[in-house]
């Protein structure tokens, strides 16, 4: 299982949104992706992110590289992942 991947759901562990899930859309680098929450499911904007700051799970969404927020959505919804989206994990926080 690659850890790094388009599609894939990760963690953002430093910064304001620590805590909150996203989805990779694009590897920019072997350094940096594009990921996105998208802010109105999880509250994390659509940033460019060094991948030391994120924590990869195991869920995996089926989408194009690049794709829109709106196309994000749909397919977090027919993955049934909404509400795992949604929650905040406050235990890396700690």
């Amino acid at each position: 299982m690659p850890a790094i991947e388009i599609g894939r759901v990760c963690i953002k562990s430093t910064g304001r949104e620590s805590g909150r899930k996203c989805i990779i859309v694009d590897i920019i680098d072997q350094n940096f992706v594009l990921i996105t929450g998208p802010k109105e499911i999880s509250g994390v904007k659509r940033r460019r992110v060094n991948i030391k700051h994120i924590i990869p799970t195991e869920h995996k969404l089926e989408i194009e590289k690049g794709a829109s927020d709106e196309h994000i959505i749909k397919a977090i919804e027919d993955s049934g992942l909404l509400d795992y989206m949604r929650k905040v994990e406050r235990t890396l926080l700690a």
